[in-house]
């Protein structure tokens, strides 16, 4: 079944769902203030110059390149920035044929990695891995497998685009390009839009559900995508083809027994299939299957996955329970921000019972600062820079002042963080 029949399940004509959903999810109201309009497939388009972005901001992007020549709180991360953007100019371009090992299929263009807490069981050499929740295999991380590929490739066309956007110098948009070409496009090197053996298992299974999270990391390559429009580094022929491989890849996950697994997952992998979906799908002109996942974020997301004391039972039993609680969080934050380029608040979405995203806000922020007295069990207390990229969008969200202090510790200790760049401090 392809995404476009998910999506005909849920609304008859495109404009019916403008009016109907609003009122049977009882979502509030129409996003208000300031905020530039983020106009469906469309984007931010419009607003933008050209750029069609979903998850970055225009007004803020501005805001941050305005401050640059007046605060130097934002000196270091723009440092750090234009330094991964200097690396990457002369780094490689990234490619999935170059994994040492070679995929069921037999052929190298199909994306392979191993699931990240399985190891090697000492009672049993050469048998079944074995799961240590928390503690990262490194040998996931090694040439065999395309996961630090695919993480390093995403985040050289971020870092690219990003500094093209602040500096306009077309050095940084043409390697972008260059790498997009080779991952995505080029026939000798393109990975095939599949996540089929993502996250296998040895001696287990060749592939998961789970594995489908590994490509959240694509989310930036939309973005910066959408950053490189004014520099016409990519023609409309490449345009075409990068939206036509994300919507190979959403029709994949859309029907293929893996996909629908991992959509039914009712933690984080559930929350980051349905932010992958809907900005691939948008990115890919198929605004029908962006609102079919949003539709169901209410009924399906939040109220089954957030408690009305803002605990998320499905992370807190994990080793990491801090880190996976902030992980589910940003990929509902995520969706809350597509829900604007459809007229739905989702950030002040509250069911009759009081589940939402601000109580769930509310309750990790009542730990910034002391993160040790976390109650569940979180192996490093210590890293907190996903906490700090949530809290930023969340002051933005609900023009929160007092949200936006208690988050100033966690900004002093992500000084060189990206997000200091994407999502500048409130006016």
């Amino acid at each position: 079944m392809s995404v476009n029949f998910i999506s005909a399940r849920f609304s008859a004509s495109a404009r019916m769902w403008v009016v109907v959903p609003l009122i049977a999810l009882s979502i509030p109201t129409l996003v208000s203030g300031a905020a530039p309009s983020c106009d469906g497939a469309n984007g931010y388009q419009a607003a933008f110059d050209g750029r069609r972005t979903f998850l970055w901001r225009p007004d803020w992007l501005a805001r941050t390149k305005a401050l640059l020549t007046r605060d130097s709180s934002l000196e270091p991360a723009y440092a750090a920035l234009i330094a991964r953007a200097d690396k990457a100019l002369t780094g490689p371009r990234y490619s999935v044929i170059d994994k040492r090992m070679t995929p069921p299929s037999r052929d190298k263009h199909d994306y392979m990695s191993i699931g990240p807490y399985w190891w090697p069981d000492p009672n049993h050499p050469g048998g079944p891995y074995i799961r240590r929740d928390g503690q990262v295999n490194p040998g996931r991380n090694t040439e065999d497998f395309d996961t630090t590929r695919i993480d390093r490739m995403s985040s050289d066309v971020e870092a690219l685009g990003l500094a093209y956007y602040f500096t306009d110098d077309p050095r940084y948009a043409r390697k972008a390009a260059e790498v997009l070409r080779t991952w995505f496009l080029d026939p000798a090197t393109r990975m095939n839009p599949n996540a089929q053996f993502a996250q296998g298992v040895p001696g287990r299974t060749t592939g998961r559900a789970e594995g489908v999270l590994d490509t959240f990391r694509l989310l930036r390559d939309i973005e910066s995508i959408g950053l490189l429009a004014p520099s016409k580094t990519l023609s409309d022929a490449e345009q075409r083809g990068l939206e036509h491989w994300f919507a190979h890849y959403i029709d994949w996950m859309a029907s293929s027994p893996t996909g629908k697994e991992e959509r039914a997952a009712r933690n984080n992998h559930g929350l980051w299939f349905d932010l992958q979906l809907m900005d691939f799908a948008l990115f890919a002109h198929r605004p029908d299957a962006a609102k079919a996942v949003l539709a169901s974020s209410p009924s399906l997301r939040v109220n089954q996955q957030i408690q009305p004391d803002g605990k998320l039972p499905e992370e807190l039993g994990r080793t990491r329970a801090l880190h996976y609680t902030v992980f589910a969080l940003e990929a509902l934050a995520g969706s809350a921000e597509i829900g604007r380029c459809f007229g739905v608040d989702l950030w002040r979405y509250q069911s009759p019972d009081g589940r939402g995203m601000r109580k769930a806000i509310d309750f990790l922020a009542s730990y910034v600062g002391r993160e040790k007295d976390f109650p569940y069990t979180e192996l490093h207390p210590e890293d907190t820079g996903e906490t700090f990229a949530l809290l930023r969008r969340a002051q933005w969200a609900y023009d929160d002042r007092a949200l936006a202090e208690r988050t100033e510790t966690l900004s002093m200790r992500n000084a060189t963080d990206v997000v200091q760049l994407l999502i500048p401090p409130l006016q």
